[in-house]
């Protein structure tokens, strides 16, 4: 069963993670203008998560540093490291970043709550954060990321819809992002928004790491403990685990059980294509880039957010972060080419190679 493309906005509205801080918590970008620089040749710590998905050296740092550059004049200069999913590691990186005087950070968290101590050093030094696709909590200044929660409804409509009436014969397997991730713990939110009442969920798990070997070992425990013959179905949260969920179906004899995804990694928009993975939610990242770049420069020239950030969000130790919501699209068969080709984010042929030439000629994929 294919699906036409189902484009969400991502509205203004602002998302509440169960804030709980006083308002003298709450970051103030304008604490930081005394110190920040008012020309083009600023210093921009930029501070990624890891580098098993695929995106973020792929995508999430070009696109940044790119950006960067065009609002500098050529004359920003940009400070990478990744933290390789080691939590300690992004703490002793944010360190250096404040030992080298950057005037910005971009922070996309490894553990949203473990670099709080982090980001209030960084406030303590007058250098404002921006926290990149995870909200980090301590004084953010402002945030850009994904609808989230319309990310995990646009995840549980697309099961919902291929499982058809089959939606209660059986039971599905939920596979959540990793419980120190608090986009993942909205994606289940939203999930489960749409799937409650609907489907029998037979085993559900948060997975560590967002590793594809977890999300493998996972599912391979759900199919001994519900039975392989119960499983009509699996939820998800991002592409690399739907491939090592995938292999676990494959290797119990499952071939015809529809499996979710997200970031449309080119190896999830390849399972797309031979009808392995069902979906993968579509974000493009060059407008969170955008964002992101936008708002580093105007708080290390010590401008207001108000033309880049229309929306608010809050975090636990913050209220009205000002912050920027990307919309996202439900990506299946029926819509490659009006997304990732479209976008040039993939072409044609870097899709349809030739284990792929027969499947993408079989949906009008040429």
């Amino acid at each position: 069963m294919r699906r036409a493309a189902v484009a969400v906005a991502a509205g203004a509205m602002a998302i509440s993670l169960a804030a709980c801080g006083s308002a003298d918590e709450a970051g103030d970008s304008d604490s930081t203008k005394s110190s920040a620089k008012k020309g083009d040749d600023i210093k921009v710590g930029l501070l990624l998560p890891e580098n098993q998905t695929a995106r973020y050296e792929k995508f999430d740092r070009p696109l940044i540093e790119k950006k960067i550059g065009e609002l500098t004049n050529g004359k920003g200069e940009v400070v990478y490291a990744n933290a390789k999913q080691d939590a300690s590691q992004q703490a002793q990186q944010v360190e250096s970043m404040i030992t080298n005087k950057v005037d910005v950070i971009i922070l996309d968290a490894v553990d949203a709550a473990a670099i709080k101590s982090s980001v209030q050093k960084a406030k303590d030094a007058n250098i404002p954060v921006v926290a990149y696709d995870r909200l980090a909590q301590g004084p953010i200044d402002a945030y850009t990321s994904f609808d989230n929660e319309t990310v995990g409804k646009t995840q549980g409509e697309a099961l919902l819809e291929a499982l058809g009436d089959k939606a209660k014969d059986g039971q599905i397997v939920m596979m959540n992002g990793s419980s120190t991730d608090p986009n993942a713990a909205q994606f289940k939110a939203g999930a489960h928004s749409v799937l409650d009442g609907k489907v029998n969920v037979g085993k559900e798990y948060d997975t560590k790491e967002w590793k594809p070997e977890n999300a493998n070992a996972n599912m391979e425990g759900a199919i001994s403990a519900i039975g392989k013959d119960k499983i009509i179905g699996v939820y998800s949260a991002n592409d690399g685990m739907a491939g090592g969920i995938i292999t676990a179906l494959k290797a119990a004899g499952l071939d015809d059980v529809p499996v979710t995804g997200q970031d449309a990694e080119l190896a999830g928009v390849q399972r797309i294509v031979t009808g392995e993975q069902y979906m993968s939610v579509y974000k493009p990242y060059a407008p969170e880039a955008d964002a992101a770049a936008e708002m580093a420069v105007a708080l290390a020239q010590g401008k207001a957010l108000d033309s880049v950030a229309k929306d608010k969000v809050d975090s636990p130790t913050n209220k009205g972060i000002p912050a920027v919501l990307v919309g996202v699209t439900s990506l299946t068969q029926d819509n490659i080419n009006d997304t990732v080709v479209k976008d040039g984010v993939y072409t044609v042929a870097e899709i349809c190679t030739a284990k792929y030439k027969a499947a993408c000629e079989k949906i009008g994929l040429e």
